[in-house]
């Protein structure tokens, strides 16, 4: 992996848009989301005129270079399962993909696309600082805080803001004692004074394991669900009747945030789960919600809020429950969708800001954060003896 003091080599001319690396799939449960969101970005950064190059990381952690003209076969998500059968490149282990990607003539802002654990949790953004390469969105920090939901809630409720109850349930305390775990879930219920549960894996989104648990009968299964996809889970108390609110947040520096939104979404099942979001297509996004105008500026603020405590830098989406005239702060999406039913780009255009402009946009952020971070580089002199 080239260290980061190699020289940046070419930088575009004036007036000629950074060439860009479109990083999509990844080895996690969102992989095919990320595809969608991957190939729109892709698709439209192209169209605006930036040179683009999509990447695919299949489910085993290889790297594979798209052909230029292989979103003409792919669509669905099931045809990137054959990446060699697209003309694809590949396929690369990280450290040679990485060291192929510091190596181009000129060197590409990677766009990093990919939704869950490798994507959006740190892990991809350390390896890219290790390669001194440029990328969009949040820093190592944000990203492991944004992703983890049980240390996201654990770190706003320290600062004062709202967030829903929970309790955090460990795989390995699952299996060894399933009866213990079931009595402390059905004294919080009861305390929560609502038979119902929300249980989900605590480090993925997508609502991919996300479980409403009815009664106790029903939380033994949601728990195995959610284990399925993560060693932690999350256990929180059910909001009946909660609406479902999304602010985008856009920007590097604290002065300079723009906050979109809030939008909302509707749902067309019992909650908005994974089977709602992709595949009936039941459920609506409204861009702008019909809130009174207090309530819109309380939540904006929250946003703002919860955007600086992790360090969120790029682009954020930052989800809200509404119940009964009391906000709560629900998560912060580091690298939210962007596919056609994603609320995060409705909200920006409906800002002012459409999809080409909106994705140009955060590759412009990921320069100008790249610009201004300082990387020294030590001699055995500079080194405390």
């Amino acid at each position: 992996m080239t260290p980061p003091g190699r020289s940046r080599g070419r930088s575009p001319g004036p007036g000629r848009p950074p060439s860009v690396a479109v990083l999509l799939g990844g080895p996690s449960a969102e992989h095919d989301v990320s595809i969608v969101s991957g190939t729109a970005v892709a698709e439209a950064l192209g169209a605006a005129g930036f040179p683009v190059q999509a990447i695919l990381v299949d489910l085993d952690g290889n790297w594979w270079w798209l052909p230029p003209d292989h979103r003409r076969e792919a669509r669905p998500p099931a045809v990137y399962d054959d990446p060699a059968g697209l003309g694809a490149l590949g396929p690369f282990r990280t450290g040679a993909a990485l060291d192929r990607l510091a190596l181009g003539e000129p060197r590409p802002v990677v766009f990093v696309a990919l939704h869950g654990p490798f994507g959006e949790d740190g892990t991809i953004q350390a390896l890219l600082e290790a390669a001194g390469l440029a990328y969009t969105g949040s820093g190592v920090t944000a990203s492991a805080l944004g992703m983890d939901k049980v240390l996201f809630k654990r770190l706003v409720r320290g600062l004062g803001l709202p967030v829903v109850e929970w309790r955090e349930v460990r795989a390995e305390r699952w299996a060894a004692d399933p009866a213990a775990v079931l009595a402390e879930l059905e004294a919080f219920a009861t305390a929560t004074g609502d038979e119902r549960l929300m249980v989900k894996p605590a480090r993925l989104g997508s609502s991919v394991g996300m479980t409403l648990a009815h009664d106790r009968s029903e939380r033994a299964a949601a728990l195995d669900e959610a284990f399925r996809f993560d060693t932690l889970a999350l256990v929180e108390r059910y909001l009946a009747g909660a609406r479902d609110l999304e602010v985008a947040v856009i920007g590097n520096e604290p002065e300079g945030l723009e906050v979109c939104g809030p939008g909302e979404v509707v749902p067309g099942r019992e909650f908005y789960d994974y089977r709602d979001k992709y595949l009936d297509g039941r459920a609506r996004i409204l861009a702008r919600a019909e809130l009174a105008p207090e309530l819109e500026v309380s939540i904006r603020r929250l946003a703002r809020e919860a955007y600086l405590a992790i360090g969120a830098e790029g682009f954020a989406r930052v989800d809200f429950l509404l119940a009964g005239g009391a906000i709560y702060l629900n998560e912060i999406n580091t690298i939210p969708g962007f596919t056609p039913i994603s609320l995060f780009p409705a909200m920006a255009a409906a800002a002012g800001h459409d999809f080409a402009a909106l994705v140009g946009r955060i590759v412009v952020l990921a320069l100008e954060r790249e610009a201004r971070r300082a990387r020294p580089r030590l001699r055995p002199a500079d080194l405390p003896r």
